[in-house]
């Protein structure tokens, strides 16, 4: 969403006419209506498809199959030119144009390099939503893709006078109450298996019902269960609609958690990656456990 807003924001300065739309559910969370300015320039993808237009150009963020498009396709086949941007090594490269940098931190990041190449000059909106993308996807700025050039983006986006603490505080520190309710029972029944030491926990529909928890904002779970520093790999299951889950993995770097993703036609790199399944949770813990003991076998070979 911050590298889509970004990218918007920063051809609308400079004299586009920009439309910006997302898959369905059309629903932004509270922490992101806070931390990204000028939310009136999304509008549902229905509602666009509807008025028939077609476009010049459209560009996808941080997308790496067509499966994840999720209902844009006749936005797509009404442009001219489809381009594909994201920074995932996974990426099916399914656009007119690719434009993937698997060595970014984040896709807000070739974003910025998008935009200086074609010399469009930043304002603070566009930079606001940068940041955003560069905070999220680099866990803060603490994951490993964190370097020298991801200090650099930083610096040179804080100076359109951001609000840095402001962002800091509603991207990562601000969780509903109800969603730690839900939080400290996934975590009661989490699972260590030290064989393969992984470390999961399951968010079911049930779950979130009993607590009035959306599925969206189930996505920080992850960040919870990743602590445990008895393991170097964490999975969250998290059941999106009946019967259908969302496995999100997390890796320290021995393990590839993309390649296991991959295997269910999932996504995403080393260090983060991500899968769609209708199999039981029992299951996928259980094979994700599998294959990641298959993968340390095959690093001692």
């Amino acid at each position: 969403m911050g590298s889509t807003m970004a990218m918007a924001h920063a051809l609308k300065a400079s004299g586009k006419e920009v439309r910006a739309t997302f898959p369905d559910p059309f629903v932004i969370p509270e922490n992101l209506q806070k931390s990204l300015p000028g939310m009136e320039i999304l509008q549902p993808k229905d509602e666009l498809i509807e008025l028939g237009l077609s476009f010049d150009c459209v560009m996808t963020f941080d997308c790496g199959s067509v499966s994840r498009l999720a209902g844009l396709e006749p936005l797509i086949q009404s442009s001219k030119t489809f381009i594909n941007v994201d920074h995932h090594m996974s990426n099916e490269k399914f656009g007119d144009i690719n434009i993937i940098d698997a060595k970014a931190a984040s896709s807000g990041s070739v974003v910025l390099a998008i935009l200086d190449a074609c010399e469009i000059e930043l304002n603070k909106e566009s930079a606001q939503c940068m940041y955003v993308a560069l905070l999220t996807d680099t866990g803060r700025f603490q994951f490993s893709s964190t370097d020298e050039k991801v200090f650099e983006q930083a610096r040179r986006l804080s100076q359109f006078n951001l609000p840095i603490a402001q962002l800091s505080r509603w991207l990562t520190e601000e969780d509903p109450y109800n969603f730690l309710k839900l939080a400290g029972e996934a975590l009661s029944d989490m699972e260590l298996d030290e064989k393969s030491n992984l470390v999961s926990a399951v968010a079911t529909k049930a779950m979130q019902d009993k607590y009035k928890v959306s599925y969206d904002q189930t996505e920080g779970l992850i960040e919870l269960v990743r602590r445990a520093k008895e393991s170097d790999v964490a999975c969250v299951v998290k059941e999106c609609i009946p019967g259908e889950y969302k496995v999100s993995l997390r890796s320290l770097g021995i393990i590839d958690v993309c390649e296991i993703a991959s295997s269910y036609e999932g996504g995403g790199h080393k260090f983060a990656a991500g899968f769609t399944t209708m199999l039981s949770p029992t299951d996928i813990i259980c094979q994700v456990r599998e294959k990641i003991i298959q993968q340390r076998e095959n690093l001692k070979s």
